[in-house]
């Protein structure tokens, strides 16, 4: 079971720490914490990244290119950017894919959670756990670990390959279809990789059952996808702590992004209260979906729904790299057995590209909406008669749950100046921060963590 470490208080009424270049997060941003006689006086979490205007780049390209484009947003969950880019287009256009092809595209999405999911549990979030600065030192003091590590992420990075193309940036699914169908080679390469994991997902799963991670409760409002069908990734209605179904069509009047004068990232409440999305609110809303042997996992590390440890966040990330292995695996299987027909998988080839130009379109805003490891990814268009994006609009994971981490921040602060030294303040701030994995603007820092 997972241990947990207690935070003592006490009374602090001077404390200053700064802390530049926090490594391990991706993305450039200030945690401002000013505590006057012992009392939190001010907590922002400020992202001053400068906009990148993808929504901007969106408008005049025809909805053809929209994918294209969008998966350069990041490039850990490009393809969640794009697939999330296609359903938009699809409710758009008014096109529906074919069973074979939704069912690659679960594949991919699965290896996407994957290659996210365990580049955040070994290289950035272990080494807090083992008391290290990085994953560097562990390469002399626990070589086998970081060369399993490597092997799990090598499997999700082939994955990418075989499936899209290429492992960032797809380029082989589009709007109806794919434009080539994966090579049976690497599909039996991919397969035989996928079940070799299973090895290293259990050794995983033991080193983790023995580190301890933080105490802290703060119980909050959790959104993700949900279904009666399936642990909800690809497809699915949005649900609030597992109440009050909402189409995905009107996200709008679920949640609210607000501009505040100190960030450059909107901030995201529903009901005027932030929320969290991510593995966390995920398993928190469908753990009963889960595959049997992830289920057997948590119950193995201890995890139960609903948990309001934000640091568990990265269990629960562990808890869905089985059930998107196993999924996968199933997935595999069932195409090795009975191959892909191409009639129904490479259905790309309607409007032809030199054919674009000359369609008439029915003026239309599509949206789409899939889980990507930090959370629910919202991609919304409109076209107009030439089938061109006049308006557009995308919510990324990380800005929704700004809000809830700036919310845990204020209720831990006065837990953790009740540490001995500054040194546990600095890396209890820095740990609440990584535990989201949040990916600011698909950079590499997170700024200045300061007690003024």
């Amino acid at each position: 079971m997972i241990k947990t470490s207690s935070n003592s208080t006490i009374n602090a009424k001077d404390v200053k720490v700064d802390v530049h270049y926090l490594t391990r997060v991706e993305g450039h941003g200030n945690i401002i914490v000013d505590v006057k006689d012992g009392r939190l006086a001010k907590c922002e979490f400020q992202v001053i990244e400068s906009p990148r205007f993808f929504e901007s780049m969106l408008i005049g390209r025809s909805i053809w290119e929209a994918q294209h484009l969008t998966s350069r947003i990041c490039g850990i969950c490009a393809c969640g950017h794009s697939l999330a880019s296609i359903k938009a287009g699809e409710d758009a256009l008014g096109i529906k894919p074919s069973d074979e092809v939704v069912m690659l595209r679960k594949l991919l999405l699965h290896s996407e959670m994957l290659d996210s999911h365990i580049l955040h549990i070994y290289v950035l979030v272990a080494p807090d756990l083992l008391g290290v600065k990085s994953i560097m030192p562990l390469i002399k003091t626990d070589k086998p670990i970081v060369e399993m590590a490597l092997r799990m992420k090598r499997m999700s990075d082939y994955a990418g390959e075989v499936l899209a193309g290429r492992h960032i940036h797809p380029i082989s699914y589009v709007i109806g279809g794919l434009t080539q169908l994966p090579s049976k080679e690497g599909l039996e390469k991919l397969y035989k990789l996928m079940l070799e994991s299973r090895k290293d997902t259990d050794e995983t799963l033991k080193i983790f059952k023995k580190l301890k991670f933080p105490e802290f409760q703060r119980p909050t409002q959790y959104m993700s996808l949900t279904s009666d069908e399936e642990y909800a990734l690809y497809d699915g209605d949005l649900v609030v702590n597992g109440k009050n179904k909402t189409k995905v069509k009107y996200y709008k009047q679920l949640f609210t992004e607000t501009v505040v004068e100190y960030s450059r990232a909107k901030i995201a409440t529903i009901n005027n209260k932030p929320y969290a999305v991510g593995a966390l609110s995920r398993f928190n809303n469908n753990s009963d979906k889960l595959h049997k042997k992830a289920k057997a996992a948590a119950a193995e590390l201890g995890l139960k729904a609903p948990c309001h440890n934000p640091y568990l966040n990265t269990v629960a990330q562990l808890v869905e790299w089985v059930h998107c292995l196993e999924e996968s695996i199933t997935i595999m299987e069932k195409i090795l057995k009975n191959g892909l027909d191409e009639k129904k998988v490479l259905t790309a080839s309607w409007p032809k590209r030199s054919e674009i130009g000359k369609v008439t379109y029915k003026p239309n805003t599509g949206i789409g909406c899939v889980e990507v490891p930090r959370g629910s990814l919202f991609h919304e268009y409109t076209i107009d008669t030439s089938g061109h994006i006049t308006a557009s609009n995308c919510v990324i994971p990380t800005n929704q749950n700004m809000g809830n981490l700036e919310e845990d921040m204020r209720q831990l602060v006065p837990q953790v100046l009740g540490k001995k030294t500054q040194e546990e303040i600095t890396l209890d701030m820095e740990m609440l921060a990584r535990s989201y994995d949040p990916c600011i603007s698909c950079s590499t820092h997170l700024l200045d963590v300061k007690f003024v």
